[in-house]
């Protein structure tokens, strides 16, 4: 963390342009001082090009972009059965991959974004999918069945596996035909991933069942490599080897060791930056309507809390949209604040957790520190504050003194993440 600044460091370089700053250059307009309350977020079901209001500049809704159900055996064991060893069997199957069901960056399922992108997915497949954290079992597991008839069986556990990628709705101001403005949900600029899975099943399938294409048990029907000397052949009463499932178990292993490999390695550690270009107007970011606003810590372990602005605030309340870019209508920027040189920022321990708190680090090339901001019609400073690398929408629990301003993955569906930008 950068240790605090005496304001008068800070102070002394940008005084001027505290004092000459009104509008920023991209077209943020200075709010009033006694601006309207945010409005009750709308009930109504985000559509792409459908209308919103200010309250749910600061939330974000998914929708599924790409799916895709693969049919996986998550268990299996070939197993011969003999004339005289018919009748009901217990089986210990052994693991052929493990599906765990995750939503985006972390690996899991935390905060109600990755529950609803979930939902979405069963939903527009007609399937019932998991929504919440969870995995098929890592440990070898038995299969009850009873053998009517002789042969050589594929006794499988499995289930089918849904992979694809979604994308974000976010409420933000778009120019119409006629050149008036109004707020309409759009694609945001956060895209991601997701896995889950189907409820499993289990059974018993042999080379000579007809059963139906891309079913699971079809699945299982190819690891006994039927035709093979090791299929066609007799064999005593028991397990049977099949180096189909062996080889298909080995590639499992292998995707999943890369892919657990690269998760471990995640990003460098972010350079530091010499220097920001920021512009010249310096803001508060206030609670709509009301005293209080974003303060950055003076401590480094603590976080950006909402406080009142005094004569003693030392510019913690004091904000600078810096690196700006703009892409689509929405701003993306680093947040510097003039108090204690820092920039806003999620702490890299805690990213993926729902609910992190907002603080400042060192100024660096981090997605961490990078905002999207979205916009209400011009006259209006409303803003919804996205941040680039979790997806999150920053907001408050509760109105009140001291309180800390977290990430929350779909943000303050009450309104509360809708903020003003009022300036100096």
């Amino acid at each position: 963390m950068r240790p605090t600044r005496p304001v008068s460091r800070i102070g002394r370089t940008l005084m001027a342009c505290a004092a000459s700053a009104a509008v920023a250059t991209v077209g943020l307009a200075v709010s009033p001082a006694a601006a309207a309350p945010a409005e009750p977020a709308t009930t109504t079901q985000a559509e792409p090009g459908g209308a919103c209001t200010a309250a749910d500049l600061g939330t974000r809704h998914p929708f599924i972009k790409t799916s895709e159900v693969t049919p996986t055996i998550t268990h299996f064991k070939g197993w011969y059965v003999t004339e005289g060893s018919t009748g009901t069997q217990s089986v210990n199957t052994s693991v052929q991959t493990t599906i765990s069901v995750s939503v985006g960056l972390t690996g899991n399922v935390e905060g109600s974004f990755a529950v609803e992108t979930l939902g979405k997915v069963g939903a527009s497949l007609g399937l019932n999918v998991q929504v919440n954290y969870t995995s098929t079992s890592s440990t070898s597991t038995s299969v009850t069945w009873n053998f009517r008839n002789p042969g050589y069986y594929g006794l499988y556990k499995g289930t089918k596996k849904v992979t694809g990628t979604y994308g974000s709705l976010n409420c933000n101001r778009v120019q119409q035909d006629d050149g008036s403005w109004a707020l309409k949900w759009i694609e945001g600029a956060d895209t991601g991933s997701y896995t889950t899975f189907t409820t499993l099943e289990e059974g018993a399938v042999r080379c000579e069942d007809k059963v139906p294409a891309n079913s699971i048990m079809r699945k299982a029907q190819d690891l006994l490599d039927c035709g093979s000397a090791t299929a066609t052949a007799k064999h005593p009463a028991g397990p049977v080897p099949s180096a189909k499932a062996a080889k298909a178990r080995h590639e499992a292993e292998k995707a999943a060791k890369a892919e657990k490999s690269v998760k471990a390695i995640g990003g460098p550690a972010p350079a530091t930056r010499a220097a920001l270009s920021c512009q010249p107007a310096v803001y508060k970011i206030d609670v709509p309507g009301k005293p209080l606003n974003w303060s950055a810590p003076l401590l480094a372990n603590d976080g950006i809390r909402l406080r009142e602005s005094t004569v003693f605030s030392a510019h913690l309340d004091n904000w600078r949209l810096c690196n700006v870019t703009e892409h689509n209508g929405v701003i993306e920027a680093s947040l510097w604040n003039w108090g204690n040189g820092g920039c806003a920022t999620i702490p890299a321990n805690i990213a993926n957790q729902e609910q992190a708190y907002l603080t400042t680090a060192t100024c660096g090339e981090d997605d961490l520190q990078r905002f999207y901001i979205y916009r209400d019609v011009p006259g209006s400073s409303k803003i919804g504050v996205q941040n680039k690398y979790t997806g999150s929408m920053m907001g408050h629990d509760r109105y009140a003194d001291g309180e800390l301003i977290r990430q929350y993955s779909s943000g303050r569906q009450d309104g509360t993440g809708t903020y003003t930008l009022t300036g100096v």
